[in-house]
């Protein structure tokens, strides 16, 4: 894995996507070009603070889309009669250009996913990823199929690209986990600024680091063993189930794991306030929404609740 991400075009493809444009060339830059291909339209001033946000946005998505849209800058304080003819009055403003002539456009600072929306409706497809999410996937089958090594380079590398990048974080703390590195994971996610601390990912990568820290004081084998006795001896024994179902889960062996889970809750639901549900819940987050064993106890546990 390459330790530099390539986020940015090279100079000559950004001056063919991406360009300035005023009263002289916009009929070049913008009309005759949109005969060939769409041309997004930015315009902006020095002075407009939400411009500064928005216009590295589009460019991101423009270069995304590789050629399938471009996108031309126009400052509206050196370009005031276009801004007159196109009737500005609020900027940051973009226009879409098809075919010479003005079809879509919006005002004011978007989220990024909605200019990537934007995008797609005027090219009537979906933008390509990024290089940084194509790093992100890379990433995610490498820890998937078990290469920590390879999963923690690339996670590291988006960070180096994009510190703030919260799907980079959640990834690096999960391969510090998968290597037992259970210090490394939690500064990683006491890195995270705390508006992201509710994403699904750094949810999940806390859960990740909770279980594996529990893991710790459970993984003897004869401990396990120790637990199973007492089970057999004594059913009710919650207690002894709750810490197999740790270990259990620890040692990757998760069906089995759940069940000592769900038979606690079947048995007696509201045990130690709900202990065994909200570990299971737990469980749900560290493997994720879409994990066949997270469908398939989830199935389970409200088959045993709502009957």
């Amino acid at each position: 894995m390459e330790p530099i991400i390539g986020s940015s075009p090279s100079p000559a493809a950004a001056a063919d996507l991406i360009k300035d444009s005023d009263i002289k060339n916009f009929a070049e830059d913008v009309v005759r070009t949109s005969m060939d291909v769409p041309v997004l339209v930015d315009f902006w001033a020095p002075w407009c603070g939400p411009c500064k946000q928005l216009t590295p946005m589009i460019e991101k998505a423009v270069t995304a889309a590789a050629g399938k849209v471009k996108l031309v800058k126009v400052n509206i304080d050196e370009n005031q009669a276009i801004a007159q003819q196109l009737r500005i009055q609020s900027i940051p403003a973009v226009y879409a250009f098809k075919q010479g002539q003005p079809v879509d456009g919006f005002v004011g600072a978007l989220p990024e996913s909605q200019i990537r929306a934007f995008i797609e409706r005027l090219i009537g497809g979906a933008i390509g990823p990024t290089p940084v999410e194509e790093t992100l996937e890379a990433a995610r089958a490498a820890l998937e199929a078990g290469d920590t090594g390879e999963a923690l380079q690339a996670f590291a590398a988006v960070l180096d690209a994009e510190p703030d990048n919260v799907a980079a974080q959640a990834g690096l703390a999960r391969c510090y986990v998968a290597e037992g590195e259970l210090e490394a994971a939690a500064d990683i996610l006491d890195q995270v600024a705390a508006e992201h601390a509710g994403d699904p990912e750094i949810v999940g990568a806390r859960a990740a680091l909770t279980l594996a820290q529990d893991a710790l004081a459970a993984a003897d084998p004869d401990e396990t063993a120790a637990l199973t006795g007492r089970i057999d001896a004594n059913p009710q024994d919650y207690e002894a189930r709750f810490e197999l179902a740790v270990a259990l889960n620890a040692g990757g062996r998760r069906e089995e794991a759940v069940d000592q889970l769900l038979a606690i809750i079947k048995a007696n639901r509201g045990w130690n306030d709900e202990a065994a549900r909200k570990q299971l819940l737990t469980f749900f987050e560290a493997w994720g929404p879409t994990d066949p064993f997270t469908v398939d106890s989830r199935r389970q546990l409200s088959t045993i609740l709502f009957s």
